[in-house]
């Protein structure tokens, strides 16, 4: 497929797509007769893993080193997965403190509906002047 169709199916922008190509997280495309690139449809489940890791957060040096491990093929499966299991960890640090942050905010909230509940009965108290 173009790039401007990975691009669409992809999510991401044909200059993204590029720059990724250009630093190494994408393998170089092959090129058709005319020169332009065609990719093949597996590059979409790349893509989205690597979407993921960047929306976990994993910095790009990471995935860089967690690509290149891939591009070398069998035998780099234990490095990979060491790199994959610290990255978790992260993660999953990361989630228990977002977890503590909600507790706050519902907590809060749950304050402000009381708040509004109190208000409400004693609104209810006041005698209405006539």
């Amino acid at each position: 497929m173009k790039i401007g169709e990975l691009a669409k199916r992809s999510g991401l922008s044909a200059h993204t797509i590029r720059y990724y190509e250009r630093i190494g997280l994408l393998p170089l495309a092959d090129r058709n007769q005319s020169g332009q690139r065609d990719y093949d449809a597996s590059m979409l489940i790349w893509m989205e893993f690597l979407d993921r890791l960047k929306t976990t957060g994993m910095p790009i040096r990471e995935m860089l080193r967690y690509a290149a491990l891939r591009e070398r093929g069998v035998g780099t499966e234990a490095e990979r997965r060491a790199l994959l299991e610290q990255h978790r960890e992260r993660v999953r640090a990361h989630v228990a403190e977002l977890q503590a942050c909600l507790l706050v905010l519902d907590t809060k909230i749950a304050g402000y509906a009381g708040n509004q509940k109190r208000m409400k009965d004693h609104d209810a108290s006041i005698p209405e002047r006539r």
